[in-house]
């Protein structure tokens, strides 16, 4: 398809439920790959493309960006470039993170096709559900803590002799399967009643408050003295993993903050002072 094949579809790039996508690239180093991950997702009919943390501070104004983009100039554009992951994912409440190599400490793992009837079915509840396809570097993908940041590992089944896929082209093939899973939620007999009573309160909570969550039970976990900073352990990977795994709604994350504070306060009322002794507050 040329560009101007390509400026002529009249579904814009990040509209309907497509909107509610963000591919988001962890430290790319390659100009070129950025520029084919915006042609990517705009002719899969997506518009959010997020950089984490990229080598080059102008990779966006790259010539070898511009000219892969090759029509999708917009979606370069428009990307936003982030300092860490987990500022990226600050708004989405399921995140994927797209990954060959298997994790022996981490989220439950899926194919591409079964992370993006996922993402359908998340979406088509409304409200604030927004989904997130994390893809590493180019070199080594993802960090272990990259991955703890979300909530499923996927991986795409190509040739086991030879799976070595370019970032763009694994962008390509998860744009794809995430299109033919939310095709139907485009059809008007399909799309949820958005004049029916909706409670903010039961919205997926998103990744920023879950990580302003997991932060504060790290303090009350310090407090009770259940865990030992000189020997933490993998407590904390778990406790995260579990949380995320579970995908708690806002009020279930407000309800388990208020339990972190009547443990604090329990614990500090107990021992006075002592309790206070390297714990900052988290607020």
């Amino acid at each position: 398809m040329t560009p101007q094949e390509s400026s002529e579809n009249t579904d814009p790039a990040g509209s309907g439920p497509f909107g509610q996508v963000r591919f988001i690239m962890v430290q790319p180093t390659h100009p070129g790959n950025v520029g084919s991950a915006a042609r990517a997702i705009k002719t899969m009919g997506f518009g959010d493309l997020c950089l984490v943390d990229p080598e080059l501070p102008d990779v966006l104004s790259r010539p070898e960006a511009i000219a892969l983009a090759s029509g999708a100039g917009d979606v370069l554009q428009g990307a936003h470039i982030h300092p860490s992951l987990a500022d990226a994912l600050g708004p989405t409440t399921l995140a994927f993170a797209l990954t060959a190599r298997a994790r022996a400490l981490g989220p439950p793992p899926c194919d591409i096709r079964e992370a993006a009837g996922l993402s359908a079915r998340h979406l088509a509840k409304g409200g604030t559900a927004r989904v997130a396809i994390v893809l590493g570097t180019e070199r080594s993908g993802l960090s272990n803590e990259d991955i703890t940041l979300c909530q499923s590992v996927c991986h795409i089944p190509a040739n086991p002799a030879y799976s070595s896929l370019n970032v763009s082209q694994a962008l390509q093939l998860a744009a794809w399967e995430l299109r033919y899973a939310l095709l139907p939620l485009t059809g008007d007999a399909r799309l949820p009643d958005t004049h029916a009573r909706h409670d903010p309160g039961t919205d997926p909570a998103d990744s920023a408050r879950l990580q302003a969550m997991l932060a504060h039970l790290e303090q009350a976990l310090l407090e009770v003295g259940f865990l030992d900073p000189l020997h933490p352990k993998k407590l904390l990977p778990r406790m995260r993993q579990l949380l995320t795994r579970a995908r708690p709604s806002a009020d279930e994350v407000d309800m388990l903050r208020g339990m972190c504070t009547a443990m604090v306060k329990t614990a500090r009322s107990a021992c006075g002072a002592r309790g206070a002794a390297g714990s900052p507050k988290v607020e």
